[in-house]
C-alpha cells in the first residue's frame, strides 16, 4: 500500500508540474509585428521623388520584464562580410550581434582603405590590395558609418544590436518583426536619410499586444540622393583621382 501512495503521489506531482507549465507556456505569446515606412512629405505615397524608400532599419528592446526570454542576439554561425566590389559595399546595411567579427574582403582588382571615424566603431583599416581582407569585431552597440578613404562614392552602415527582434525595410518599404512577445518595448528606427550627423536612432515607447501588434507608418527624412556625403579620413575633402597614382590603377 505505502509503494502504490508513493506513485499515486508522484504522479499527482508530475501531473501539477506540468499544468504549471502549461499554464506558464500559454502566457508566453508571441506575435508578428508590422509596420511601413513612408518619406516625411510624401502624403502617404510611399515613394520619394527618386522612386526609393530610404534604407530602413527598426528594432525592439524589451522594457523591464517584457519579452526577456528573446532579448538575447543570437550568434552569427559564420562572420558576416561586408565585400568591396564594383566601388561598392555589398550588403549597404548590415546588422550583427554585439561582439560579432566582420569581414571586410576586397575583391576589387585596386586598394581600398575602409574606415570608420564616427559614432559606433571606431577604425582605419588602412590600404589592402585586391584579394585580400581584413577583419573587424564589432564590440560596442550603435551605428558605424563606413568608407572609403580613396573612393568616396562608396558608403555602408554596420548596426550592432543585443536583440534578434529587428527588421530591414524592404524595396516597398515593408517592415516585419516575427516572433515578438506580448509586453512593452523600446521601439528604435534608423534610416539613410538620417545621415552620419545624427549618431542615435530615434527612439519612442510601444507596447505590443493582441490588439496592438503594429508600428503603423513609420515617417523618415528623404536620402538626398547622394549615399551619404562625407570627409575622408583626415577630416577633409576627398583629392580627385591622380591617373598615375598606384592606388587607382587596376592590379594586375
Amino acid at each position: 500500500m505505502s509503494h502504490r501512495r508513493i506513485l499515486i503521489g508522484v504522479a499527482m506531482l508530475w501531473a501539477g508540474a506540468t499544468g504549471l507549465h502549461a499554464q506558464a507556456t500559454s502566457q508566453v505569446t508571441t506575435t508578428t509585428v508590422r509596420g511601413r515606412v513612408e518619406v516625411i512629405g510624401a502624403e502617404g505615397k510611399g515613394k520619394t521623388r527618386h522612386g526609393a524608400i530610404p534604407g530602413t532599419v527598426v528594432w525592439l528592446t524589451p522594457m523591464t520584464g517584457a519579452g526577456s526570454e528573446a532579448t538575447a542576439a543570437a550568434s552569427p554561425s559564420a562572420n558576416p562580410r561586408l565585400v568591396q566590389k564594383n566601388k561598392s559595399f555589398d550588403p549597404h546595411i548590415l546588422v550583427v550581434p554585439v561582439g560579432s567579427m566582420v569581414e571586410f574582403p576586397n575583391h576589387d582588382p585596386f586598394f581600398h582603405n575602409v574606415f570608420s571615424l564616427f559614432e559606433g566603431k571606431r577604425f582605419d583599416l588602412g590600404l589592402y590590395e585586391a584579394g585580400t581582407t581584413r577583419t573587424v569585431r564589432f564590440d560596442r552597440l550603435g551605428i558605424s558609418y563606413i568608407f572609403c578613404n580613396i573612393h568616396p562614392e562608396m558608403s555602408a552602415v554596420v548596426i550592432t544590436m543585443a536583440t534578434p527582434l529587428y527588421a530591414i525595410s524592404n524595396r516597398d518599404g515593408q517592415l516585419s518583426l516575427v516572433g515578438v512577445t506580448y509586453g512593452r518595448y523600446m521601439l528604435h528606427v534608423w534610416s539613410e536619410g538620417m545621415g552620419p550627423e545624427n549618431a542615435q536612432p530615434l527612439t519612442r515607447e510601444i507596447t505590443i499586444a493582441e490588439n496592438a501588434s503594429s508600428l503603423g507608418v513609420i515617417r523618415v527624412p528623404e536620402a538626398n540622393g547622394q549615399r551619404m556625403a562625407h570627409k575622408n579620413k583626415y577630416g577633409r575633402d576627398y583629392d580627385e583621382p591622380t591617373p598615375n597614382n598606384s592606388v587607382y590603377k587596376q592590379q594586375r
